[in-house]
């Protein structure tokens, strides 16, 4: 395909017809014309040689191409953004940007908080927008991280991209406080017998997968999508749950819990921050590495200070 042919105002006007399935309110959306929208459409269609869309009834239905092109389009559209927001010379004090980060519940509650608060300190025109991790992180890395700016994840999940390091944590076992047959310790046999409470995709926790070499299965009776979640759904009941222990103390106050060391010497959790190698030379890119990685720099030191001074 000759790229130099094509005209990438056509990746516009594909993503607001494919999402809009309407040429009069995909005009209005990029500021064209009903006439313009349908010429840029019938340029489409010959290109792609499909309708796209097509009418049902009184409406435009997609076709099973144009479906297909519905979440192309969107990313491809993501990409060029950023390609044209890349910049030689980036000031915090006065630019106005967004920066995307993917990044789970943890790391917004016990990373995310201070970055914003230290961005909001020394570039007030500087937007932070966090996502969920998708499930699907680890089988199209690439395509996630040419999409964002960062992903917040720990070592051991994926691979083969520029990161920095940002900090490190343990991970401890939340039980109840009135818990009826654990008292300051949990044994291996406990870890087999007492129902779990768990982070639905395990893949954040290489500490859990180690249970499988020590002959340990599970045995779950929750699961959710929420570290945050772990402490309410553990107070209570006899259920035991593997929850970082940042993020225990942060939420000691939230429910009757407490926590207890695991009986193995689990693998610690190394957060860092992963970015496409697309980024790698922007400006504004650099000063948001450096200052994701100055913030896990103090946080590091801060807990490795004594209890007396922090």
């Amino acid at each position: 395909m000759n790229l130099a042919r094509l005209d990438l105002n056509l990746v516009v006007a594909l993503r607001a017809l494919l999402e809009e399935r309407n040429v009069t309110r995909a005009g209005e959306r990029v500021g064209l014309s009903q006439p313009a929208m349908s010429a840029s459409l019938a340029r489409l269609r010959r290109h792609f040689g499909d309708d796209l869309l097509a009418r049902v009834g009184g409406h435009y239905e997609l076709t099973a191409l144009g479906q297909v092109l519905l979440l192309r389009t969107s990313t491809a559209y993501e990409v060029v953004e950023r390609l044209f927001a890349s910049q030689a010379d980036f000031d915090p004090g006065s630019e106005e940007r967004e920066f995307k980060l993917v990044a789970s519940d943890y790391a917004v509650a016990v990373f995310g908080a201070e970055l914003a608060r230290v961005v909001h300190e020394e570039a007030p025109g500087i937007r932070l927008r966090f996502v969920q991790t998708p499930p699907t992180v680890v089988d199209d890395t690439a395509t996630l991280l040419s999409t964002t700016d960062g992903l917040l994840m720990p070592h051991g999940v994926i691979s083969d991209f520029p990161a920095t390091d940002l900090y490190q944590d343990s991970w401890v076992f939340l039980v109840a406080d009135d818990h009826p047959s654990v008292e300051d310790r949990l044994t291996l046999n406990d870890l087999g017998r007492l129902p779990w409470v768990t982070y639905q995709r395990t893949y954040d926790a290489p500490a859990v997968r180690q249970l499988g070499m020590l002959g340990i299965e599970p045995r779950v009776e929750v699961s959710v999508d929420s570290f945050q979640l772990l402490p309410l759904l553990v107070a209570g009941t006899r259920r035991i749950a593997l929850i970082q222990e940042r993020l225990a103390r942060l939420l000691a106050p939230l429910a009757a819990v407490r926590t207890v060391e695991p009986p193995y010497e689990a693998v610690p959790l190394r957060e860092a921050m992963w970015w496409h190698p697309v980024h790698t030379h922007d400006a504004a890119h650099i000063w948001l590495r450096e200052t994701t990685a100055r913030v896990g720099r103090r946080m590091a030191d801060v807990s490795e200070a004594p209890t007396a001074d922090r």
